[in-house]
């Protein structure tokens, strides 16, 4: 049975995406611990995170990092965490969650509910930066 992520990447769930590729996409969490909080998901059903293959485990890191660059410009948060959990989901996922503080990165503080308006004005906020740093192909 497909997971989640495979059923919000088929479009059969709506997500609101930031970024698609031949083999990953980013998408707005729907339980945010913060505004803009992204998932960097790869498009292939990878259970847990170290079976994943090498080279689909560089490509994720390279998109969380320009994930991670365009948080920075959209939002100026002081840092920008990653987090590799693997329990919510059985389908690999990077957290990339901009922050003020360090106690800002727990599923703790994850909200309940987002209003769909907030989630696409920060998608829009991240498109646009995806943008200025250079990459035209960002999905939205």
């Amino acid at each position: 049975m497909a997971t989640i992520f495979t059923r919000i990447i088929d479009g059969e769930i709506p997500g609101t995406f930031v970024w698609r590729d031949d083999r990953c996409v980013a998408f707005l969490s729907i339980n945010p611990m913060a505004h803009g909080h992204t998932l960097v998901v790869p498009i292939e059903e990878v259970d847990h995170w170290v079976d994943g293959d090498a080279e689909l485990m560089a490509h994720l890191y390279s998109v969380t990092h320009v994930i991670g660059k365009a948080l920075q410009l959209a939002f100026r948060p002081e840092r920008v965490g990653v987090i590799v959990a693997g329990y919510e989901v059985p389908h690999t996922h990077i957290h990339v969650v901009p922050t003020n503080e360090m106690s800002e990165l727990s599923f703790a503080n994850a909200a309940a509910h987002v209003d769909r308006d907030e989630l696409e004005s920060a998608a829009a906020a991240i498109r646009a930066a995806l943008r200025e740093l250079g990459y035209d192909g960002v999905d939205g």
